[in-house]
């Protein structure tokens, strides 16, 4: 017997059906995005620049340059040895205990230096964890204040770490990290009673409110993308210590809209 024909009805169901199945579903929006950024959407270059600085400055808590110790013992937690933290520029795993400031220990690193403000560690910009990170002291030492760029001599106790007498580079793991860290605080510290930072692209201004290589800054977002470790420590600062976010790792597209 012929198989009988499909009602058309039946054929415009399964062809709905068919078109729903195709059609891809929208993620769900991070926690992050659940109105924290409202203010920003749909802008960009200056207007986007300025909404965000208002957004990542209200409600803000700071901390004690001596809480720093405690919270990057959290923030930056080995998830492999949740005895140890994670050093920045080394990569190596060591123990929370050995924080200080003798040789083997690690100390708190200032991802913006102190001079290029300038700044210290009584004001917001110096315990602002998120540009605060362990490294070791010796290698701590010799990153300075030097400004970011590509090339130099190989570092001592710190594989593809690169340096010379004006700049650092970081390995490749974190160099993604180091830029949005920097765009960050370019963007919460805009003057008022506060030093107005400013990524430019150059090496050698030392004691000014700049910091560089922009250009270079911008290749490292672009070929070391936002990881898991950058987004639990974004979170922990935000819930637990600081309550503000960098919206360079929750939206990493903004930071051509800005400084692109």
């Amino acid at each position: 017997m012929p198989r009988s024909t499909p009602p058309r009805r039946m054929l415009t169901v399964l062809a709905g059906l068919l078109a729903l199945a195709a059609t891809p579903v929208a993620a769900p929006a991070a926690a992050s995005d659940a109105g924290y950024y409202d203010a920003a959407r749909g802008l960009s270059g200056a207007r986007l620049k300025g909404a965000l600085h208002d957004i990542i400055s209200t409600g803000t808590t700071a901390l004690s340059y001596r809480k720093v110790w405690d919270a990057l013992k959290v923030t930056d937690e080995d998830p492999s040895n949740p005895a140890n933290v994670i050093l920045l520029y080394s990569g190596t795993s060591r123990s929370k205990a050995r924080n200080g400031g003798g040789r083997g220990d690690w100390n708190r690193e200032h991802v913006w230096p102190q001079s290029h403000g300038p700044f210290d560690t009584g004001d917001t910009p110096g315990t602002d964890l998120h540009h605060l990170r362990p490294e070791d002291v010796t290698i701590n030492s010799g990153r300075g204040n030097k400004d970011f760029d590509n090339g130099g001599a190989p570092v001592a106790r710190a594989p593809g770490n690169r340096s010379d007498a004006d700049s650092w580079e970081p390995r490749d793991a974190v160099k993604g990290d180091v830029a949005r860290m920097v765009f960050y605080m370019a963007v919460r510290y805009e003057g008022g009673s506060l030093p107005d930072l400013e990524v430019d692209d150059a090496t050698t201004h030392g004691g000014t409110p700049l910091l560089g290589r922009r250009t270079v800054l911008l290749a490292w977002h672009d070929r070391d993308p936002v990881d898991a470790f950058e987004r639990r420590r974004n979170e922990i600062i935000f819930e637990r210590y600081q309550h503000n976010r960098n919206p360079f790792i929750d939206h990493p597209e903004w930071v051509d809209e800005v400084f692109g």
